[in-house]
Formats: structure tokens, sequence, C-alpha cells
């Protein structure tokens, strides 16, 4: 691609001020994001699966991830997060307070996680410098790859692509190419999740979803009437965990300690606690057979609250009832 001067490129990030020749040594290289692709949405939703992927993941450690640009550097989270997704421990320090000890630690967790993607360090689009300097293009690259490798259904944006702006020293002073980074592939067709009734519900017959919530809703409260609960709304009083939580308890015969979840939740993260551990149960018990992320429940998502109630209506209800099915399905 031909080289243009940097006062052609489009102006960089507030954030980031381009290198002077004083500061680029010659011969020396660096790159940027672009802004435009800094605010291309499927960027920013790739950033933001990814946060919440960690954040769910480390959960039980009380660590949540806000910046994955400024978050990452030091080693400590990408320390557990490699520690829980691989289920080993790594003999490293948990806390290093200076530069070279965090660079060491970098250094044994990247030497790990690349042994367990089967990456060459050569061939890695990460490396303990990029890392430890911040870079959010190296970091991405890194927490993609993990994500594949550990939790291959999470669900990424496809086709996510940025344009990467090199500026080099040279004799003649600071030259500049703009390069296009691809940070996750094309889905072929079969790597598409397959549909189930409640998309095709959602999609081909929305003027249904109504009755059928009602269904649910009926059911729901059959079951909840003992404890002295009714739910009124799927949409939104799903949401906290708690209600899911007592209800799978009653139905699978659960006694859940108070101190293993939220009774009256406060926040988001608490929420989200609940939520979880409810689907870990119902996986545990093979309820669900389409993946459901948690937080689409806490952000009230009907489809992924309908789909959830269903699959504990499949086995209860309709099991109840024999083949009288008076709730009602999807179909």
């Amino acid at each position: 691609m031909e080289s243009e001067p940097l006062y052609n490129l489009l102006q960089l990030p507030k954030e980031v001020d381009p290198p002077t020749e004083e500061e680029l040594p010659r011969g020396g290289k660096k790159k940027y994001l672009s802004p435009s692709s800094r605010r291309d949405p499927k960027f920013e939703e790739l950033q933001k699966v990814l946060m919440e992927w960690i954040n769910a993941t480390l959960l039980p450690e009380h660590i949540v991830v806000r910046s994955l640009e400024e978050d990452m550097f030091d080693g400590l989270i990408l320390h557990h997060l490699f520690q829980k997704l691989a289920a080993l421990k790594l003999e490293v320090e948990e806390i290093s307070l200076t530069s070279a000890s965090q660079r060491r630690k970098l250094g044994v967790i990247l030497e790990a996680a690349n042994q367990s993607l089967q990456v060459e360090e050569q061939q890695a689009k990460w490396s303990v410098e990029t890392i430890f300097n911040k870079d959010l293009l190296a970091t991405l690259h890194l927490l993609v790859a993990l994500a594949k490798r550990f939790q291959p259904d999470l669900p990424l944006p496809d086709n996510v692509q940025v344009e990467v702006i090199h500026i080099e020293s040279t004799k003649t002073g600071l030259k500049s190419d703009k390069l296009v980074e691809q940070l996750t592939g094309r889905r072929s067709h079969k790597d598409q999740p397959s549909q189930d009734a409640f998309d095709e519900l959602f999609k081909l017959a929305p003027e249904k979803v109504h009755a059928v919530k009602e269904a649910i809703v009926s059911f729901v409260n059959e079951k909840l009437e003992r404890l002295g609960l009714s739910v009124q709304s799927l949409d939104t009083q799903f949401a906290d965990g708690v209600i899911l939580l007592l209800l799978i308890g009653q139905l699978e015969g659960f006694f859940l300690h108070l101190k293993e979840f939220y009774l009256t939740p406060s926040s988001p993260t608490e929420m989200l606690h609940n939520v979880t551990l409810a689907l870990e149960l119902l996986k545990d018990e093979g309820l669900l057979s389409h993946p459901v992320n948690p937080e689409d429940i806490v952000n009230k998502d009907a489809k992924s609250t309908l789909r959830i109630l269903y699959s504990l209506f499949q086995k209860h209800g309709l099991r109840a009832e024999g083949n009288r099915a008076p709730y009602g399905t999807p179909n």
C-alpha cells in the first residue's frame, strides 16, 4: 500500500498524540487504531461481549473489568482469567507492584496461554510488551483467541475489521500506512447457532408471544404458590435471578443456602451472579438445549427468559399433565 505523509491521515484519537520526529527515533515504528475504527459499532460490541464474558467468568472472585484498554496490562486479571479457563495453577505472584515484576508475570501467563492455544511466540499477535503498553489491538487478539479456545459458543460479532495507522520515522520524515486487521472472521453457515422454537416464534408469529407468556406465567405461579410468591411479568421479575433460583429449587428439589446467592440483589453484578448460578444448575440437569447468556436475562430479554422457563415447563409441566399440555407450547 502506498505511503502518505502523516498530515494526510485522518486525525488521530484525541487521547493519542501522534509522535514527533524527536519522539520517534530513525527507523522507529508505532501504530494506532484509526478514530473511525474505535467508533465502529461492531468494534464496540466486541469489547462489550468480551468484558461481559470476563466479568461473568471471574464473578466468584469479585473481579470486575471496566476497560480492556486500561485493566489488562499488569497481568492480574489475565492471571485469574487464564487459570479459571484452563483449570490450572500458574506459579506467579498474586500482586505485582513494579514494572519488572509485572512484565515477568505477563511472560509466564502468555507462555502458558500460547502453549494452550498452540501458537508460537513469533506468530502470536500479542506479546509481553504490547499487552504491558496497553495495546488494545493486541489485547483483543489475545482475548478473542482465548474465547474461541475455551468458550466457542460465545456470540462474538463476526467479521470485525479495524483500520490501523502505522507510522515510521524515515530519512525524509514521518511516513504512514493504513492497513486493515481482522479481529474476528466470517461465520460459515455451520458456525451459526441453530435456531429453536422461540427464534421462530418471535420471527414468524410475534402475535402469539403474549399467549405463550400467559401460559408460562400460569405454570410458574402454580409452582410458586406454595412459596407464597406470584409472577405478573416475565419480562421484569426474572431479571435479578431470585425467583428463577427459587423456582428451580422448588422444581428440581434443590436447597439453596442463602450464602450462595443474593436474596435482595442491589446491583447488576449481584443480579448477574444469581442468573449465572441458575443457568449452571439448569445445565447440570441437562435442561438447556440452547445457549443462553446470563446478561440477556439481566437485561430483560424476553426471548431468553421464555427459553429457560420453557425448559422447566417441558420437564415438569408436560410431565405432570401427560399429553394434554394445557399451558400450550411455542408450536
